[in-house]
């Protein structure tokens, strides 16, 4: 039976608004940020780049910006190689415990950022670990790691094992067997998670607030502080650039991946 079309009509209608709704704020930051008013204002002049060309003026944001950009490659990066192991484990494991594993390694995802920043922050200072960049790298890779984890362990659900032992039959060692007919197959998985993680690191702002200090900063923390000592439409510029960011983001890995496929991960 064939849905009524005043229904799916409907449904377009309440799919586009509810789009609409979530996508208005982001339309607004990026008008904002070509507004040639000084304060926070949509265009009621004329278009301006002035606010972007302030954006590389603004003290400290080329050494911020270096801090986000280096934690969030390197946490993904370690996210990658630990998540695929972990994801391996637990697929062809053969102990008691492994869901409870996968559930733990997810939950950083269901718990207060706040909560796992002091908890972090107790734990490094007992250790002696003072060290800004290795901190950030070792609370990224906490939230990180379960985008890897979850990701590829669906994946690995779905590969039949038995090709790796095909090709072991047809000449190639383990090792080459996994690099040429495992990895080609986990690769949109790979790139899937490695992109939700890089962004995930750098937009967070709960854990990294309590690991870094006074002369180093995170991209959003430093936002932050613009926003309460200079508030002036350089903050949507630089927001609307972290837009543009998660624009391309998303659009590569429609083009390499396919959105169909993404929905899945």
């Amino acid at each position: 039976m064939t849905a009524k079309p005043w229904k799916i009509w409907g449904d377009m209608l309440l799919l586009s608004l509810t789009a609409a709704f979530m996508l208005a704020p982001l339309v607004v930051i990026a008008l904002v940020s070509f507004s040639d008013s000084p304060v926070f204002d949509l265009l009621t002049g004329r278009w301006s780049w002035r606010w972007y060309e302030a954006m590389w003026r603004k003290d400290g944001l080329g050494a911020t910006l270096g801090l986000s950009v280096g934690v969030a490659l390197a946490s993904t990066a370690v996210a990658l190689v630990l998540g695929t192991l972990c994801a391996i484990a637990i697929e062809q494991g053969h102990f008691r415990g492994r869901q409870a594993l996968l559930a733990f390694l997810v939950s950083p995802l269901l718990m207060p950022g706040l909560v796992i920043g002091v908890a972090l922050l107790q734990v490094l200072r007992e250790m002696g670990l003072r060290n800004v960049f290795c901190s950030l790298l070792i609370g990224h890779i906490v939230i990180t790691l379960p985008y890897v984890t979850r990701t590829v362990h669906a994946n690995l659900a779905l590969f039949d094992l038995r090709l790796v032992e095909a090709a072991q039959t047809l000449g190639l060692s383990r090792g080459r067997a996994v690099a040429q007919v495992m990895v080609p197959a986990l690769a949109p998985a790979f790139l899937t998670s490695g992109l939700f993680a890089f962004l995930a690191s750098m937009d967070n702002y709960p854990i990294s607030i309590f690991l870094t200090d006074a002369r180093n900063k995170t991209l959003p923390i430093e936002i932050l502080r613009y926003l309460e000592e200079s508030p002036d439409p350089t903050i949507a510029a630089i927001s609307s650039c972290l837009i543009l960011l998660a624009v391309v983001v998303l659009f590569a890995a429609e083009r390499l991946v396919g959105m169909r496929r993404l929905a899945r991960f």
